[in-house]
């Protein structure tokens, strides 16, 4: 039997190296989830942080058969693999928040952004974009 594939939505983002910083983040996300898509990334002021560097931010749509627990424990894991501290100087080298599971959304105050709004217009349009052309019919020469 084939195990259940989820639909996932996760948000990246860093405020630390940025750019070297998603790259890691993105290669360790294509070992544990399937049918990945990233969206463009964003820079974004920061929220509450006593540090001023720009954050970029992505969203990754994926599916996994891992359960929603565990999907967050691997993330967290993939966090502190690429250098992410709890500490409070306002460092995120990495930050990876599971958006959505299925129907079920997580982080809720996030969906509210302006930059993730922008983001899961660009996972909408992608997906529209993939369904004509998985719909087109073929045309005899």
């Amino acid at each position: 039997m084939k195990p259940r594939q989820h639909y996932v939505i996760i948000a990246l983002a860093s405020n630390e190296q940025q750019e070297q910083h998603l790259e890691a983040a993105r290669q360790q996300l294509a070992l544990i989830l399937g049918d990945l898509h990233f969206t463009s990334a964003h820079w974004t002021e920061p929220f509450h942080v006593s540090r001023p560097s720009l954050y970029l931010n992505q969203l990754c749509e994926a599916t996994t058969t891992f359960s929603a627990n565990l999907l967050e424990e691997v993330l967290k894991e993939i966090e502190k693999r690429l250098g992410r501290t709890r500490n409070e100087d306002g460092i995120v080298a990495i930050d990876l928040d599971l958006m959505q599971y299925d129907g079920e959304r997580h982080h809720l105050r996030d969906w509210e952004r302006d930059y993730i709004k922008d983001l899961l217009g660009e996972l909408e349009m992608a997906s529209s974009v993939m369904s004509s052309l998985c719909s087109v019919s073929p045309t005899k020469s």
